[in-house]
């Protein structure tokens, strides 16, 4: 999978931290913050000292919901990928008000994590939920979600492992789910062409809550992966 096109598919935005997120970034980091070396693969079992299932969500934002939902999944391992350091800084320090022992975070590009530290056939699920959409169409290469992309997911999850997407862009939706009706690895949960009713388990965010007010439609797509394990 080291053929994966590098076009950053996300802009590092930078800010002043609150004291809350500052400690997250330094105080707390080694808690929570997973840095490894380039082509060390990670031992999540060592790590999290279980055998509990692991799943990744690539760019959580502020981490309000995966910290909601690592909070309310304690028989599950998170992990976290992000480059916004608020956002991290926030997770960490609300993981740490939580007690929460099944959360780490990795800072940094997504693709180069999978590609260099995370093993084949470890993640029982991928989280992917409101992507940049590079809504103007000369940027639409940048959009994360590419059939490399989904190939290389496709190595990373477990057989039967599960692949969650949001959207609140239609026309991102639809190429989310050609491409991944293309792709001879993963299979719709629902009928073909289908996209999948918003689950009671991926909570509201802040962002989504405003989205509904004023009237925006969120598509999620939920696809299984069929890859056997080699």
């Amino acid at each position: 999978m080291a053929g994966l096109r590098k076009i950053q598919s996300f802009v590092r935005r930078s800010g002043r931290l609150t004291p809350s997120q500052q400690k997250g970034l330094t105080q707390l980091w080694a808690d929570y913050a997973l840095e490894p070396q380039v082509d060390f693969l990670l031992d999540f079992s060592a790590i999290f000292s279980n055998e509990n299932a692991v799943v990744l969500e690539i760019g959580f934002g502020n981490g309000d919901t995966l910290v909601q939902m690592a909070a309310q999944n304690p028989q599950l391992n998170y992990v976290g990928i992000e480059v916004y350091e608020a956002g991290i800084g926030r997770l960490i320090s609300n993981a740490h008000k939580q007690g929460l022992g099944n959360l780490k975070v990795l800072k940094g590009d997504a693709i180069e994590f999978l590609n260099a530290n995370i093993k084949n056939h470890c993640l029982s699920k991928v989280q992917l939920f409101f992507p940049d959409p590079w809504h103007k169409k000369k940027h639409h290469k940048r959009r994360i979600v590419s059939h490399d992309f989904l190939d290389l997911l496709s190595a990373k999850l477990t057989a039967g492992g599960e692949l969650h997407l949001a959207t609140d862009w239609q026309d991102y939706a639809e190429q989310m789910l050609q491409m991944l009706e293309e792709n001879k690895h993963f299979k719709n949960i629902q009928n073909a062409h289908t996209y999948s009713p918003r689950p009671d388990f991926r909570p509201l965010s802040k962002f989504e809550k405003r989205g509904q007010r004023l009237g925006h439609k969120i598509w999620d797509l939920i696809f299984i992966n069929q890859n056997e394990e080699r």
